[in-house]
């Protein structure tokens, strides 16, 4: 830490009165050795930070900080002052200030060192040592650690993003036997720069742990990473704390267990409380349900093969693209629903509206789902870029996807644009640059480049032979009939059934989606035939709850009931509980019920052009009667299917309803729409 803290970053008489002036203060020190290049940049970051939370500790410490475009390298500023300065805290003002700058683009060495910093900030014997130092220079080497520490453990940053050496020993990860009596915590720290509050969290959560003599690992998400806690470790815990400003990564891998969730100055501030609190809510049995990640938090985890992350990324782009969807999809339909199918001709409504008019609202409402739809290939492909390199991809991604829409190159076009621009953006950042370039790479550099190069190639290479493929798989729809469309509509119907919401179902639900951007006879048909293939399974597993209860479980017949509304809403998920229960029997049951609807939808012509709404939007479907006779059959076959099927068991009724009593879990799928 030599490097970031010397002597004439440290004033040891700090004369400022407020927290801005302090800030001002040590960042014209920065400024003046070159590591700050804009001191009102600077501040105004400092002060965004400074808004988000009060960066004032117990204690008399004062740790502004943030990352900015306008530092060059990561840098440490130590001011001391006799009066105190106010930045919050609830103990009062703070003598110890530390002005913390790091590059918008720092790298993981130094921000783990910081971090180490904000651990030692938690030990009064270090604190107590600054106050009593005498000269700038034997401030700058005890924060920086050239003199000795208080605590030797503390001088190391590799234990940073890592539980302590203790908790990390083959011993804590082999199930963690309870007969030893110990109360076990898992809990996670993170604040918005992921710099200082994160890891100070974690320390003060330590500390609080030994001194109650509860065993408690922590996991810091900071920004120089974070390595997870073990499975092993969390399904051992006895509860789980929550100490955060910024959403917790890989929440789901936490659900089911008692939790204590606060902000990150809880953590720092009372930490024996929250370790209380965690005890009280573990004895009463208060546990918290399922909690799904969003897509990056699960993109392309260090251990997935390519296949693997290749599926998360393009789920990624799809569970972003879905609420546009949604929104934008029923607007149309309800446009198409009160003013007709020749609404779409309607002139723009900033020209002409009739307040008491029906059709100057059908053709707002229209309208307005119209500019909702025609974000969907830019957010697929954005979010697809977002979940191979996180927020450095969405610049590129969103151009690409803007430009797909464009050359005409449609759903497709979006799929490859957001590779490209995810994976220019991989490479980019693998690139080692220069310190004083780090701070406008990621505001910049990044933008620019990946811009550059994902726009090259979709305008010139690859987008108008993916525009000539999206044509030609348009005039094939459209040019479906007889036999071909039945056997396209099993084809839906078996992915929709095979994962009730998983990849497969997804890519079937955007293969519809897809085709509603340009629609034509054909698509209209495809998204008729995967809505009702959708909606059977949840719909068959009620039926045969209804007709033969005994053959399930208590906690099967109430997931029965719910799954009436489910299946009637195009909720696929609403069958997982049966699927989990008995996959062999449920799982091929709903497939072939899928299969069934899909065919028939496709034979009797039934058209949607709606891409959700479950039977609320029959009015808006090409022969409504049909359609729901195809979803009516679906629903027998695969109810009777499962009834045959558990019927040849020779289980009996208790044996099954002990097995089966927690057989009503939540899927960790999301949703297909």
């Amino acid at each position: 830490m030599s490097d970031m803290i010397t002597a004439d970053l440290v004033d040891l008489d700090l004369a400022a009165e407020t927290k801005e002036a302090a800030a001002r203060s040590l960042a014209e020190r920065m400024v003046a050795l070159g590591r700050v290049t804009d001191l009102d940049g600077f501040l105004a970051d400092v002060a965004a930070r400074e808004a988000q939370m009060p960066t004032g500790l117990d204690g008399g410490i004062g740790i502004p900080h943030c990352r900015s475009a306008h530092v060059t390298e990561p840098t440490l500023a130590f001011g001391r002052s006799a009066r105190g300065i106010d930045f919050g805290a609830p103990d009062g003002p703070a003598d110890l200030i530390f002005l913390i700058a790091a590059p918008a683009g720092a790298d993981d060495a130094h921000l783990s060192i910081l971090s180490a910093l904000a651990r030692r900030l938690m030990d009064d014997n270090f604190t107590s040592a600054l106050r009593s130092v005498a000269t700038p220079a034997a401030a700058a080497s005890l924060v920086s650690g050239e003199e000795s520490a208080p605590a030797p453990a503390q001088e190391s940053p590799a234990p940073v993003a890592e539980a302590p050496a203790a908790d990390r020993d083959g011993g804590k990860k082999d199930g963690a036997k309870k007969e030893d009596g110990l109360f076990r915590i898992v809990a996670v720290t993170s604040c918005p720069t992921g710099i200082a509050h994160t890891y100070m969290a974690a320390e003060s959560l330590e500390q609080a742990g030994r001194d109650a003599g509860v065993e408690i690992v922590v996991e810091p998400q900071g920004s120089s990473g974070f390595t997870r806690i073990d499975a092993s470790v969390i399904a051992a815990a006895d509860a789980v704390i929550f100490a955060h400003d910024v959403p917790v990564r890989e929440k789901e891998r936490f659900a089911g267990k008692p939790t204590v969730d606060v902000g990150v100055k809880a953590g720092i501030n009372r930490p024996a409380e929250l370790i209380a609190e965690a005890r009280g809510k573990a004895e009463r049995g208060e546990t918290t349900g399922s909690s799904a990640a969003t897509p990056v938090d699960n993109a392309g985890d260090p251990g997935d093969g390519y296949g693997t992350k290749l599926r998360k990324w393009l789920m990624s782009g799809v569970s972003y693209m879905v609420p546009f969807v949604a929104a934008g999809g029923l607007l149309i339909a309800l446009g198409f629903a009160i003013g007709g199918y020749t609404i779409d001709k309607a002139p723009s409504v900033t020209e002409h509206f009739v307040w008491l008019d029906s059709t100057s609202w059908a053709a707002l409402l229209f309208q307005v789902g119209g500019l909702a739809f025609s974000f969907l290939v830019p957010v697929l492909a954005g979010y697809i870029a977002y979940g191979m390199a996180d927020r450095p991809g969405l610049v590129p991604g969103f151009v690409g996807g803007a430009i797909a829409l464009s050359v005409n190159a449609g759903f497709l076009g979006g799929l490859v644009a957001g590779l490209i621009a995810g994976g220019t953006v991989m490479a980019i950042q693998r690139v080692k640059v220069h310190p004083t370039l780090r701070g406008i790479m990621p505001v910049v550099v990044i933008p620019l480049i990946s811009s550059a190069v994902v726009g090259f190639l979709m305008f010139l290479i690859v987008g108008k032979p993916i525009a000539s493929l999206q044509t030609a798989l348009t005039d094939w729809l459209s040019g479906l009939s007889g036999s071909n469309a039945i056997i396209l509509g099993i084809v839906l119907g078996l992915m929709m059934c095979f994962d009730l919401g998983g990849p497969l179902n997804k890519v079937a639900y955007a293969f519809a989606v897809g085709g509603l951007a340009t629609p034509n006879e054909g698509s209209l048909k495809v998204m008729a035939a995967v809505m009702a293939a959708g909606m059977v399974p949840p719909l068959a597993m009620a039926l045969a709850t209804t007709v033969r209860g005994r053959l399930f479980t208590r906690t099967e017949r109430e997931n029965g009931k719910a799954a009436w509304v489910l299946g009637a809403s195009f909720i696929t998920e609403g069958a997982i509980p049966f699927a989990a229960a008995d996959p062999l029997r449920v799982i091929p049951s709903a497939m072939a019920g899928g299969a069934v609807t899909g065919a028939l939808s496709m034979a009797f012509g039934s058209t949607l052009r709606a891409p959700h709404g479950g039977i609320f939007v029959v009015p808006l479907i090409g022969a409504p009667l049909l359609y729901l006779v195809a979803i009516a059959a679906g629903t027998a076959v695969t109810a009777g299917l499962v009834i045959l099927l558990k019927g040849t068991r020779r289980t009996n009724g208790p044996e099954r309803e002990a097995a089966g009593q927690g057989s009503g879990v939540e899927s960790k799928v999301p949703s297909a729409v």
